[in-house]
């Protein structure tokens, strides 16, 4: 999947067109708007990005478990080498492995609570300047549909394409969505 960056300063063209992407089969959860007006947003019920989003915590975690494995095979490989399990055992090596893999791992979601989104940084300066920023996650299938709707809305401009969300993760997202509805 792919995702289309588009941006607007009329946040009321984007509404319809987010309508007219649901219309044509897009899911919420494919369609996004990055705003520094979340009010606004709330307003006219556009899908906003969620805060968690907005953070580098997902990339910064994963970066943080490297890290973590790194240095518990290290602990483990010290242990080996040090002839410490003939006396102690295996035991407190592995516990602390485990521990300094998810210190680790937990470090780095910290850290990444507090810088942005790396693929949002490009549009650091355009949402300072009060515009907003419309993406769309689409496979191959959808593309022609994302085209027909936006060929018809020109105060809506390309701004690149990027990686999406996996599809599982949109797939998950939507069941939950619909679970949600059903819900009492």
């Amino acid at each position: 999947m792919d995702r289309y960056f588009f941006i607007s300063g009329d946040l009321d063209e984007m509404a319809r067109v987010e309508e007219e992407l649901e219309n044509v089969g897009l899911t919420t959860a494919q369609i996004h708007v990055l705003s520094k007006d979340d009010e606004a947003l709330a307003r006219r019920n556009l899908h906003e990005v969620h805060a968690f989003m907005k953070t580098d915590v997902v990339r910064s975690s994963l970066r943080g478990a490297v890290i973590g494995v790194v240095v518990a095979i290290s602990v483990l490989v010290f242990a080996h080498y040090s002839s410490a399990t003939e006396s102690i055992g295996w035991l407190p090596f592995v516990f602390l492995s485990i521990v300094l893999l998810g210190f680790c791992t937990w470090e780095g979601g910290f850290f990444g609570f507090q810088i942005p989104n790396a693929q949002f940084k490009q549009f650091e300066e355009v949402l300072a300047e009060g515009w907003h920023v419309f993406f769309v996650d689409v496979n191959e299938r959808q593309v022609p549909l994302l085209q027909g709707v936006i060929d018809h809305h020109r105060g809506l401009k390309p701004a690149g394409v990027g990686s999406s969300s996996p599809h599982w993760v949109i797939g998950w997202q939507n069941q939950f969505q619909k679970f949600v509805h059903w819900a009492p």
